[in-house]
């Protein structure tokens, strides 16, 4: 553990500023805990944003945030659920509605007339929520095929049109003339960029937004100080699952410290001995850098969520979480992850594998929280793959998730990190299993035995997503899919398919 050097001293403000079609619009101290959602539809009177599950899966709720870079240059647009987003978090940023689409003249938006001329809206109570992910897309991309179309509206769920006629109209939309607001030349312009410029406050803790209820401490420093003198204070990120606490459990939270403001947090470092990614960033940046060094991990990054959460969601935030069903845990146990801690001004690195001690259970002392996490590079020889089982392709809750990291030299296993979920308590590695399989070899002797060791490793438990004999199964099924995949030709990707639908 060492210590660094503190300093705070930022002058509060209690307002929080954002901009909504135009307009700066200050809201002094509201609630902490008040959505996005609500305040759109109980206090400024726009109720095209609906209200479904309240939890972040149907996006109904679907808004559009603009945010300036991390110099300040340039704008980015991504579609969140409004629904578990709380409102302070938009301090800074520009907030975009489906109301906010409408064209001086009168005429729709290109995506929204796109989705009448396809008849792509029944009922029509979700098509704000298409016409928002779909209008994100239009602003960030300047043509989309069938694919690019799907993997946007995996957060949307529409149960009467039916997805081909709002598939078709994602596509479409682009064939329309230039709106006259809210085209790709105008939203990147830099009157844009200067709008939000004028309101944001400062990256260096001169100002930050701090009244009864709420922190957004503007520097580490500040950060860490806050946490260690009201250690009972939540740490809020993405929010994808505090958020539930308040609309789903109708908990009264205690103080929240957001830490999406501090820019120490918001970095990704590509060093040659790690990859570091800061407790602030999203999944939808924290992927593609992953992807940049273990491409392996493709099937997990793009059944991850979906897009809006992958947008709010954040990769630190879902390893401090803990879940037993964390899809990205995992993952990073798999690649030796360390974690970096921070409480005051004494800071320690701590092995992934080692910070969860058991059901909701870490390693992390009161006011102590995660800066990032720090990731090392591939290895020669090494062999690495992902898998995740689920009742859905896209944004559902694993049965069984794994990732499995094994270095082989002359089909003898160097190394072996095998790494479930949904298995026990906590996401972990199965050790038994690896020594065998290090024992063993590299064949399929070493895998079956590596396979049977599984059930010293793990007696999971039945639940609504399977049954523990199921996981146990499965768990085996993946291992062999692993093995047989890696050596090559199609009828070893068919045999694993095969393992895997017997399952």
């Amino acid at each position: 553990m060492s210590a660094i050097p503190t300093s705070s001293r930022a002058i509060h403000s209690q307002v929080v500023r954002f901009v909504l079609d135009g307009a700066v619009v200050s809201i002094d101290q509201p609630s902490p805990t008040m959505t996005v959602l609500d305040y759109l539809r109980d206090v400024a009177g726009r109720r095209g944003t609906k209200e479904g599950c309240a939890e972040g899966d149907c996006g109904a709720c679907t808004v559009v945030l603009g945010e300036l870079t991390a110099d300040r240059r340039r704008m980015t647009y991504r579609a969140v659920n409004s629904c578990i987003r709380f409102l302070p978090t938009l301090d800074g940023k520009e907030l975009v509605t489906v109301e906010s689409l409408k064209q001086p003249s009168g005429a729709a938006h290109p995506v929204q007339q796109s989705l009448v001329d396809n008849h792509g809206s029944q009922c029509g109570f979700c098509t704000p929520g298409f016409v928002m992910s779909l209008f994100a897309m239009y602003l960030n991309r300047d043509q989309a095929d069938r694919q690019h179309v799907v993997e946007t509206l995996a957060g949307n769920l529409c149960r009467c049109t039916g997805y081909r006629p709002i598939i078709e109209a994602g596509m479409r939309q682009y064939e329309y003339a230039m709106p006259a607001h809210w085209n790709r030349e105008e939203a990147h312009s830099e009157s844009h960029v200067e709008s939000l410029r004028a309101i944001a406050r400062e990256p260096d803790a001169s100002e930050s937004l701090h009244y009864p209820g709420y922190h957004s401490p503007r520097a580490l420093d500040e950060l860490a100080d806050a946490l260690e003198t009201r250690p009972d204070s939540v740490l809020l990120a993405g929010g994808t699952d505090i958020g539930l606490w308040v609309t789903k459990q109708l908990r009264e939270l205690p103080a929240l410290i957001y830490l999406g403001d501090v820019p120490e947090l918001t970095k990704i470092e590509d060093r040659s001995r790690e990859l570091w990614i800061g407790a602030a960033v999203t999944f939808a940046d924290a992927w593609p850098a992953l992807l940049a060094r273990f491409p392996q991990l493709a099937e997990q990054a793009a059944r991850f969520a979906s897009p809006p959460i992958r947008n709010s969601a954040t990769l630190c935030g879902n390893l401090a979480n803990g879940s037993p069903i964390g899809d990205s845990i995992p993952a990073l146990l798999a690649l030796g992850a360390q974690l970096e801690l921070r409480r005051g001004a004494q800071i320690r690195r701590l092995p992934l594998e080692d910070f969860y001690l058991g059901y909701q259970k870490k390693d992390l002392s009161a006011g102590e929280f995660v800066t990032g996490v720090a990731i090392p590079p591939p290895t020669d020889g090494q062999l690495l793959a992902s898998y995740k089982l689920s009742k859905r392709i896209d944004q559902d809750i694993s049965a069984v998730c794994a990732t499995f990291n094994v270095t082989v030299q002359a089909s003898q296993v160097t190394m072996a990190r095998l790494a479930y979920g949904g298995l026990a308590g906590i996401a972990c590695r199965a050790y038994h299993a690896e020594r065998a399989l290090i024992d063993g070899g590299w064949t399929l002797t070493g895998i079956e035995a590596s396979i049977a060791a599984l059930a010293t490793d793990f007696k999971p438990l039945s639940d609504l997503r399977g049954s523990g004999e199921y996981r146990l199964r499965t768990a085996g099924n993946l291992l062999r899919r692993f093995y047989l995949q890696q050596q090559g030709g199609q009828v070893a990707l068919r045999t694993a398919d095969a393992l895997l639908d017997a399952s």
